[in-house]
């Protein structure tokens, strides 16, 4: 089994999202050795840009070492995806919505063709059978409430790209009961199995 586990808190030690993905990963190989790729998103993540868009989504035959770099660092993202067969998702929710490094992490991995193709059908996603298993945190929107932009923008998101066998380990509610939040999401680790 081969593992990609992604923090993207701003929070450093304080963070709840960071404390979730360390106890998912403790359950997931407590049964033995997977491979384990990590990435901490808040080091960062660049925005795709206007030279991102020309050299990874338009192609050239000779791109510029910017360019060079852009495609690089996209492909670098991507190969950890594709190898992954668990990813382990750290979402603290700010502003009710995704951090932005995330959200510049599922762009750069959004590929047409790569993670998903449109069909007649409709859109098809490439990365199918992986299993995510996403730390959602939140001090005061509860999941799935209708403050909520963050789980199922990110649900989307991976089902788009084929994504589909997604589990939530919420704590939510962190700023009003914090014991309660986090016996929410003690209930969901403890159903996880490798």
């Amino acid at each position: 089994m081969h593992i990609l586990h992604l923090d993207s808190a701003i929070t450093a030690d304080a963070s709840v999202s960071r404390q979730l993905t360390a106890d998912i990963m403790a359950k997931l190989t407590a049964q033995g050795t997977p491979t384990v790729t990590y990435r901490d998103l808040n080091e960062g993540v660049p925005a795709i840009d206007t030279t991102w868009f020309q050299a990874v989504r338009v192609g050239t035959d000779s791109p510029t070492p910017e360019q060079q770099d852009r495609i690089a660092t996209s492909d670098a993202l991507l190969a950890e995806v594709q190898a992954a067969d668990v990813i382990v998702i750290g979402l603290p929710v700010y502003n009710f919505a995704i951090p932005a490094q995330l959200k510049n992490w599922l762009d750069q991995i959004a590929r047409a063709g790569v993670t998903f193709r449109y069909t007649a059908d409709g859109p098809e996603g490439l990365l199918t059978g992986k299993r995510a298993i996403i730390a959602y945190t939140a001090a005061g929107t509860p999941m799935g409430s209708d403050l909520d932009y963050a789980s199922g923008y990110l649900r989307h998101m991976l089902g788009f790209m084929g994504i589909t066998d997604v589990t939530f380990v919420p704590a939510d509610g962190l700023a009003f009961d914090r014991e309660a939040g986090m016996a929410r999401a003690q209930a969901v680790l403890d159903q996880i199995a490798a």
